[in-house]
């Protein structure tokens, strides 16, 4: 099996090359995973969810993509992932591009978020991909072949958004980690590329957990509603990250929005900073009392 990877200062494919995907049973790590099959990626997938893990992996099957191993695991249990590393160094080598998607969203605000929830956000969007990071990106330095890091983030990994503390403080985190693996990673050719998604039409629109708030109330669902028309899909996204990687781009945003509010946030501090509080006091509205 050639690997498809280029060496540092060029831009990567990921044709021939050994790719890891978390998060492959649905959304982003899904299409990701299909898009990377379609180009010629020989793929190692990774999902909490048993069942749309295998159908992931039967439908790049039947494609004729190529599926080296699969495995439905919790990236949160440091043991469970060093154990499937393990498993894929010892007959595949290491690999050649690893993308860190695996993750989940909870909203609200301090008063209203509880412990579990900070680390809930904590354990699946910082340290599981950390634990990813840990046991399959040294190979990589050790093989001296190159390859590529891609971490999913968010745009709330680069904005102030409210009610987002939770969720920022893992994918803040993400980001930093990413900024300094671009600079200690560069010397070993391996790139790295830090995905800032915005909104994205995936099932986490329906699934995420939304604190303090009756997910059932109108204005709610109209938000929902405006959310899922604007945001781009899954497949979208996938292709910007495929092309990202091509380009040995860092950011990689998936919409204008976020390209746009990153650049105003560094360039115009005080308006982003008074849109910020006007969006907090429009979402404060929405809160549930604690004696309902």
């Amino acid at each position: 099996m050639g690997s498809g990877v280029l060496g540092f200062g060029r831009g990567k494919t990921v044709r021939g090359a050994k790719v890891l995907v978390t998060g492959a049973a649905s959304g982003i790590g899904r299409a990701t995973a299909l898009a990377s099959a379609t180009a010629g990626a020989e793929l190692v997938l990774t999902d909490i969810n048993a069942e749309g893990l295998e159908d992931t992996v039967r439908t790049i099957k039947e494609a004729g993509g190529v599926v080296l191993a699969s495995r439905a695991l919790d990236i949160t249990d440091y043991a469970a992932v060093t154990a499937f590393a393990a498993d894929v160094h010892a007959e595949f080598d290491s690999l050649d591009i690893v993308m860190n998607i695996a993750g989940t969203s909870t909203w609200g605000t301090v008063e209203n978020l509880e412990h579990r929830h900070w680390r809930k956000m904590v354990d699946v969007n910082l340290m599981g991909p950390i634990h990813v990071i840990e046991n399959f990106v040294p190979p990589m330095v050790r093989a001296k072949r190159g390859g590529a890091l891609v971490n999913v983030s968010s745009a709330a990994g680069i904005l102030a958004l409210p009610w987002h503390a939770a969720y920022s403080a893992a994918k803040y985190g993400i980001r930093g980690v990413s900024e300094v693996l671009r600079f200690d990673l560069q010397r070993h050719g391996i790139s790295v590329h830090l995905v800032v998604p915005g909104a994205v039409n995936t099932p986490l629109v329906q699934t995420f957990e939304l604190v303090g708030v009756d997910k059932q109330d109108r204005r709610i669902q109209r938000l929902t509603a405006a959310f899922t028309e604007h945001a781009v899909t899954p497949e979208h996204v996938a292709t910007v990250i495929l092309r990202g990687i091509e380009r040995n781009q860092f950011l990689i945003y998936t919409s204008f929005d976020v390209r746009f509010g990153y650049w105003w946030t560094r360039k115009f501090a005080y308006p982003y900073e008074f849109l910020m509080r006007r969006i907090g006091d429009r979402f404060n509205r929405l809160l549930v009392s604690k004696g309902n």
